[in-house]
């Protein structure tokens, strides 16, 4: 991404500063991210597919973990008062979405635990009997298992949409100023998700799977997209000018032609061939979904970051 400062005349737009830190864009991906693995992690766990040992379940969890840590130090590399970041969890404000995103990215970590307990790796459970007993008298109780499964959907829903309200919440940026962003970043995140599980599933029937449904997923993430430019369009003029800067603005060729050109339609064009047959399975299309949504997350965040509501 190259860095806008000159280029731009519109008064609504701020160019007094670069826009190029990378750390909220990889901290929105990585949660997008990790909230479509636990929303498949519980689905693979509630259809019965942890019995073959192979499956994705067994170590989705621990790259959740992994992948989620990461985030958070992306995050909290950004902060502006590190020492201070404790603070948020002294009390909760139901009305503050930042208040509701610090407890949900805590919470995340339980559930995910209780997720890689479940689904225990076999060279963990040959170190330590106690873990790999309390593994299986978890995966003894039915209702157990139903219940993390369930958990971890509902904390994969809860953190998806908050990576999109993380933005739309701050009213300061026309752009970003819409109740679409919410359920766009969390079908974007399962559809990385799913292109992830697609690359790395140890069966071929997954993998197969993965891809199928991430052709539904990507259709609706372009579907909310639309939604959410008409949403703009149609609103105030700032609203407009904000839309601009990916309708014909300097993050035109950027949004359309990397992120829905090469990150949406190519890949559903690619897995729809795959799935009927016609074309050989093969990881470019996955690839591309993974890099769309990176820079996705670029896009929306660098060209919000220049929108305001009054003269600079």
């Amino acid at each position: 991404m190259r860095e806008y400062t000159t280029t731009n005349t519109n008064p609504l737009i701020d160019v007094s500063h670069p826009v190029w830190r990378w750390e909220i864009p990889l901290y929105l991906f990585l949660g997008g991210l990790v909230a479509g693995m636990m929303i498949i992690s519980g689905y693979l766990l509630l259809s019965g597919r942890w019995r073959n040992r192979r499956c994705s379940c067994y170590f989705l969890p621990i790259l959740s973990l992994v992948f989620m840590s990461a985030g958070m130090l992306a995050l909290f590399l950004d902060l502006g008062h590190k020492l201070y970041v404790w603070r948020l969890y002294l009390t909760f404000e139901v009305t503050s979405p930042m208040s509701w995103g610090s407890w949900i990215l805590i919470l995340v970590y339980p559930a995910l635990i209780a997720n890689v307990l479940l689904a225990l790796p076999t060279a963990v459970r040959e170190r330590s009997p106690y873990l790999a007993g309390l593994s299986d008298r978890m995966l003894a109780r039915p209702s157990v298992l139903r219940s993390i499964a369930a958990v971890n959907i509902a904390m994969g829903i809860m953190l998806g949409i908050y990576t999109g309200i993380l933005l739309s919440a701050l009213g300061a940026r026309p752009l970003w100023s819409s109740g679409l962003l919410g359920p766009l970043f969390l079908v974007s995140g399962i559809s990385t998700a799913a292109a992830f599980v697609d690359l790395v599933a140890k069966e071929r029937a997954e993998r197969e799977l993965a891809s199928r449904a991430d052709i539904g997923f990507l259709i609706t993430e372009l579907v909310f997209i639309i939604l959410f430019l008409i949403g703009l369009v149609n609103a105030s003029g700032v609203h407009r000018e904000a839309a601009d800067m990916l309708l014909g603005g300097p993050f035109t060729a950027e949004f359309w032609v990397l992120v829905v050109g090469l990150g949406l339609l190519v890949p559903t064009v690619i897995q729809s061939l795959a799935a009927a047959r016609k074309i050989r399975h093969t990881a470019v299309a996955p690839l591309l979904v993974l890099a769309g949504g990176l820079l996705f997350r670029f896009v929306i965040v660098m060209a919000g970051h220049l929108t305001h509501w009054t003269p600079t």
